[in-house]
């Protein structure tokens, strides 16, 4: 493996993050705190407990999953869109370095910047609510396997897409509507067996269900299902990677 290399890319993409630090960190962290005030405000003091655990704490885990999810796709989408736009791309590939190492470079540092901010989130929700974390280790998990997955489906987005507006097509009308219908600031418990049942396709859920499980010890799915969606979703998309780098869809072109 080219370690030089795909350390290259990665310091290269960390570096450019770096540089837009208000736009990547201090603007999600005000979006979340507003979330915190007016729903854990306005709502918490009509909904007091979810499962015996506080309405504030409990958004905790869906919020967080929320900017994980987004951030996640829109840095690999816009990483690797960067150099196809200013044709940069063709040098990167022509280099002596393999698709694999190309794909940990970007994906590899898009997933870290996702996980920083998961945790200044999740650091920024203790000055509003008390939290508790149960199991350290699975929410460590759940952070890491989304973070990759979704900087992977990113990725994928930021070869398919063949301007900026198709960048924030995925995020704005799928991912971004999906995570709100997926229990972020509710149980689906609380819904009527159809809508459930209906809710259960969704694969958001099985996400914040398994990462709030590892605060509180309450799921609406089973861990182990959340974890093997999370496979399932990860599979799939190193399956498309695989695919795109074989086929030369929109790089050789």
């Amino acid at each position: 493996m080219n370690l030089p290399a795909t350390k290259a890319i990665y310091k290269f993409e960390m570096a450019r993050w770096g540089r837009t630090l208000l736009q990547s960190i201090v603007s999600p962290v005000i979006a979340t705190s507003l979330y915190f005030v007016v729903f854990g405000a306005a709502i918490g003091s009509r909904i007091t407990e979810i499962e015996g655990v506080s309405y504030g704490a409990f958004i905790v885990p869906g919020l967080i999953m929320l900017t994980l999810l987004t951030q996640s796709v829109a840095n690999a989408s816009f990483g690797i869109y960067f150099p196809r736009f200013t044709g940069t791309i063709y040098e990167l590939l022509s280099a002596p370095i393999s698709y694999f190492e190309i794909v940990v470079g970007y994906v590899g540092a898009a997933a870290t910047k996702s996980v920083i901010l998961g945790l200044i989130i999740l650091a920024t929700a203790f000055m509003f609510v008390p939290v508790e974390i149960a199991h350290p280790f699975w929410m460590v998990a759940f952070l890491v396997l989304t973070a990759v997955t979704f900087s992977l489906l990113g990725f994928i987005i930021g070869i398919w897409a063949d301007g900026f507006e198709k960048l924030q097509l995925v995020p704005l009308l799928v991912i971004t509507p999906l995570t709100f219908l997926g229990g972020t600031f509710y149980s689906i418990n609380v819904l009527p067996p159809f809508w459930r049942g209906v809710t259960l396709f969704n694969p958001v859920v099985y996400l914040i269900s398994g990462f709030r499980w590892s605060f509180f010890n309450i799921a609406d799915v089973s861990p182990a299902t959340s974890l093997a969606m999370i496979g399932l979703f990860l599979a799939i998309c190193l399956t498309v990677v695989a695919w795109i780098f074989k086929t030369g869809y929109r790089l050789k072109s």
